[in-house]
């Protein structure tokens, strides 16, 4: 579960940028849009809401902290090699900013166990690196790494000197530890691989395994959705690299026939007159998104994931999105205590009905170009009446864009 996440100096976010996940004091839909963190021992398990949602103008940062978790995300599990860069991007509208390094954080609840970790780094080398864990109800600081300097904690077990000697300077050492088989960074390393899943708004892939494994499922929830789809089917071909241009160059010919074969997925639809089979690409944008997602939707809903989606109304009706939060808000349908964060320009979900104050987070762009994120609750709107999106399309809260007049010549 995710309790908190911060970075800064990162894209247009300058200073620090936190969302965080804990419930405020609010008793609104409290039975259905809260959790509870299942934490060892005697640690505070403050409820945490199951979604937030990010409201912000073009340009103001709403993507770039999405992004912020995804590159974090890639750090900690994607192997590197030694001198490859890290994908950091520094604010660069601040010559200071522009040469500085980047910090990232989490804190999250594993199985139990809290975890607060985070590192600052640089496109070059990973700067400082820190782990707090909470196994037993107190905590417990198993690592901090300054620069060369390290402080292992001896209730971290394993060879912690291999790992030490094995962490690259552009590597964490939780990932190089996780890699060489510590048991006890595992979890926390697999909460990053598995748990956490990040989608961007342009996100076109479709997980082909998983499709024929929750068919039925899939099917379910997009004929809930109203998508009038009664099957699919998925078409595979195999490449045969004599069906390739003769004046194809070779390493070309490898790379296309290495890549696996071509998968077709076909959504069949049942009318008065049969059955129409159409290619996916054959299909309406919404439908397209709505297929794409369904899998990634219906496994966090099941296994407790975390999911993070830019531009989820994208395509979408706004019928569809309040059916997508239905299923997160119930825990009927949320079995995993799965919890979802994503980002909209849709004002007509910006509702007390559908949200409590402190699921409502939004981003504004200052006059330096740099991203601020706060919730709604700063602004303490009155419970269940203040009109929420009538307020925020006034301007109440900020983060609306500033529409001025085109300069207009009638002469020119």
């Amino acid at each position: 579960m995710l309790i908190e996440f911060g970075v800064s100096n990162f894209k247009s976010i300058r200073d620090e940028a936190r969302l965080s996940m804990v419930a405020g004091a609010g008793k609104e839909h409290e039975s259905s849009h809260l959790l509870a963190p299942r934490a060892n021992g005697r640690v505070p398990s403050n409820p945490l809401v199951r979604t937030a949602v990010i409201y912000g103008a073009n340009a103001a940062g709403k993507t770039n902290l999405i992004d912020a978790l995804g590159t974090m995300q890639r750090i900690v599990t994607m192997p590197s090699q030694p001198g490859d860069p890290l994908p950091i991007k520094p604010f660069k509208f601040d010559p200071e900013k522009a040469q500085g390094d980047t910090t990232f954080e989490v804190l999250c609840v594993v199985d139990g166990v809290r975890y607060q970790y985070g590192f600052t780094a640089n496109s070059e080398r990973v700067c400082q690196e820190w782990l707090f864990a909470w196994p037993r109800g107190r905590v417990q600081r198993w690592m901090e790494r300054d620069g060369q300097e390290w402080k292992l904690n001896d209730r971290l077990g394993g060879d912690r000197g291999v790992w030490l000697r094995a962490t690259r300077p552009n590597a964490l050492f939780l990932s190089t530890a996780a890699s060489l088989n510590s048991q006890q960074l595992k979890p926390l390393f697999d909460w990053f691989r598995h748990t956490l899943r990040v989608v961007g708004s342009g996100f076109s892939e479709i997980p082909i395994d998983a499709l024929d494994q929750h068919r039925s499922e899939i099917i379910g929830f997009l004929q809930a959705a109203d998508m009038a789809i009664a099957d699919f089917q998925i078409i595979e071909r195999e490449i045969n690299p004599e069906d390739l241009p003769t004046d194809m160059p070779e390493d070309l010919k490898k790379i296309i026939t290495d890549a696996g074969p071509l998968v077709k997925i076909v959504l069949r639809h049942t009318t008065d007159l049969g059955v129409v089979d159409l290619e996916i690409f054959d299909e309406s944008a919404g439908t397209q998104k709505l297929f794409k997602l369904s899998v990634p939707l219906l496994q966090s809903l099941q296994e407790g994931f975390v999911i993070v989606i830019d531009e989820l109304s994208n395509s979408l009706h706004p019928a569809l999105v309040r059916f997508i939060l239905n299923q997160f808000h119930d825990p009927r349908f949320n079995t995993g205590n799965a919890q979802m964060v994503f980002s909209t320009h849709d004002t007509s979900i910006l509702s007390q009905e559908l949200f409590r104050r402190d699921q409502i987070w939004f981003c504004e762009r200052d006059e330096q170009l740099a991203t601020h994120l706060y919730p709604l609750s700063d602004f303490r709107p009155r419970k269940g009446v203040e009109n929420l999106e009538r307020a925020y399309l006034a301007g109440r809260y900020g983060a609306v864009p500033f529409i001025r007049s085109i300069p207009f010549d009638p002469e020119s």
